[in-house]
């Protein structure tokens, strides 16, 4: 009912930026939080940063200062600019996104995008 778009990531070298977005469609009466996350190889994914509909963010220790989440209500995007990036943030990023469907009943569900690669290496 909800399908994720993500695009952005690519090979960057060390202290340089990049930027990732993710645009939801489908059949939902809103949206929620919306975030991204990332699993770097041999690890659990993590939480990189979220933001709320009211544009409330929570952001990982490890990136706060140099990345920042926004979203576009309107056009239902969630971007992530990234400065500065370390080899650290290697990983595949995934965005998520909290929708609320109506059926029968009301109910919040997760979504999760394809995933992007961001690899950060001289």
């Amino acid at each position: 009912q909800v399908q994720l778009v993500e695009s952005g990531g690519g090979l960057v070298q060390p202290g340089g930026s990049l930027r990732v977005s993710c645009a939801a469609s489908g059949r939902f009466f809103s949206i929620n939080a919306m975030g991204w996350f990332r699993q770097a190889p041999g690890k659990q994914r993590e939480l990189v940063a979220t933001i709320t509909s009211d544009g409330s963010t929570n952001y990982a220790d490890s990136v706060r200062g140099r990345f920042t989440i926004s979203r576009d209500n309107a056009k239902n995007t969630v971007l992530l600019q990234m400065n500065s990036l370390k080899p650290e943030d290697t990983a595949v990023y995934y965005c998520n996104v909290k929708a609320i469907i109506v059926s029968t009943t009301i109910s919040q569900y997760d979504y999760w995008g394809q995933g992007t690669q961001v690899t950060v290496s001289s």
